[in-house]
């Protein structure tokens, strides 16, 4: 019997030593990261390739670690396809770390150019989406950066370290996009990137060989989306209280006023918001409840944190300030974009399903007008190793 499932090992490992969809590692052009942009009627669709003998250190001759390649069509899957024509290998996506999407192609709708890629089954769908605040995404895909000698890898880590060390940027994959964008009750949002400096000088050598690039990618605010088209952009205080809103707060650094004048700055340690919404007299209303630890980090003013009632009034002012962001948050997303990117909707629907069901289709409406209470409450702040800054001794 021994002998007979032996045999019958060996006979199925023969069927299943091949791999049907098995392409050599040198047929493939390794794509880091997509850009799409839309021109007139046609799409423009830019791939940022590896170079394989730039990135192996035995081979390496000193030239940039990736390469661009440029298609255009009617459709995206036209315009991919197409690169094939200037590329002497097949792009092959299922390495990729960020798409980027120009801001005109946002204004204009999404829907589509995201379509083949949610189809695709060659694409994993971890990786991020952003938006090209200002420049079109094949100028961004198109800058070289330093430390990271793959341009994609930088803006992908770029985006996960700022995410989680800074409130106001959101690193947004696409399984999350096309779920905001299909939901009741909570439209999308995505992280904004820009380019600073010369975009000529941007794509070359030069940019990385002086201490200070003279072009650099950076993220800043938050795009605002209504169903999939691009509707403004949150300025980057809002976006903080964005993710105060929405429980996207990690770790982020906040200053908030001394009682006197001066600064004070403050590590956010823990941060936790919750949304809950209620009907109340026939109309819907949402609380925000947010509860947070922190620990002061710099003072730039005349305050003794030996005291505890010095403790207690800082903890006022951080509860005032923050809970003040939210609600300008609020109001401006409500009166400007009527766009339920808080997830509000959501809210009422999983505390009142029958409810919801009568009011969703004009939400717009409701939720301009919709009451939210915003309540902050933080714990004891912490001081550190030393409770008043040296600089009080100094004025002394």
């Amino acid at each position: 019997m021994m002998k007979k499932c032996i045999f019958l090992l060996i006979i199925l490992t023969l069927f299943l030593s091949g791999c049907w969809d098995r392409r050599e590692l040198n047929e493939l052009g390794i794509t880091m990261a997509l850009g799409i942009d839309k021109i007139e009627n046609e799409y423009v669709v830019s791939a940022q390739v590896v170079v394989p003998s730039e990135v192996s250190m035995r081979a390496s001759t000193g030239r940039s670690a990736v390469t661009l390649f440029q298609a255009t069509g009617d459709t995206v899957y036209e315009a991919f396809r197409k690169m094939t024509k200037n590329s002497p290998r097949k792009i092959y996506p299922g390495h990729l770390q960020i798409l980027v999407i120009s801001e005109d192609l946002a204004k204009e709708g999404v829907a589509e150019s995201l379509e083949l890629l949610s189809r695709d089954w060659e694409l994993r769908s971890d990786f991020y989406v952003v938006v090209a605040k200002d420049i079109t995404a094949s100028e961004v895909l198109n800058v070289t950066t330093a430390i990271e000698s793959i341009p994609a890898n930088k803006m992908f880590n770029a985006l996960k370290v700022s995410e989680k060390n800074w409130a106001g940027t959101e690193g947004v994959i696409l399984d999350e996009l096309v779920t905001n964008l299909i939901s009741d009750g909570k439209e999308a949002v995505l992280t904004g990137i820009q380019v600073f400096g010369n975009k000529e000088t941007g794509s070359s050598k030069q940019n990385v060989e002086s201490i200070t690039p003279s072009t650099q990618i950076q993220y800043d605010y938050l795009a605002v989306f209504k169903e999939d088209q691009l509707v403004g952009w949150l300025t980057e205080e809002e976006s903080r209280g964005y993710s105060d809103i929405t429980n996207n707060v990690k770790k982020t650094v906040t200053s908030i006023s001394c009682p006197k004048g001066g600064k004070i700055a403050i590590e956010i340690l823990y941060f936790n918001s919750t949304i809950k919404g209620t009907i109340n007299k026939g109309e819907p209303e949402v609380d925000v409840k947010i509860q947070v630890e922190g620990n002061v980090g710099e003072v730039q003013c005349s305050i003794d944190l030996t005291k505890p009632e010095t403790i207690d009034e800082l903890q006022v002012i951080f509860e005032k300030e923050v809970k003040e962001t939210i609600e300008q948050t609020i109001d401006s997303v409500q009166k400007q974009y009527k766009s339920d990117i808080f997830g509000f909707g959501e809210a009422i629907h999983r505390s009142n399903p029958k409810e919801w069901k009568k009011m969703k289709e004009h939400w717009d409406e409701k939720f301009s007008d919709l009451t939210v209470n915003v309540h902050v409450d933080m714990k004891p702040l912490r001081t550190g190793t030393v409770s008043n800054s040296f600089l009080e001794k100094i004025k002394d």
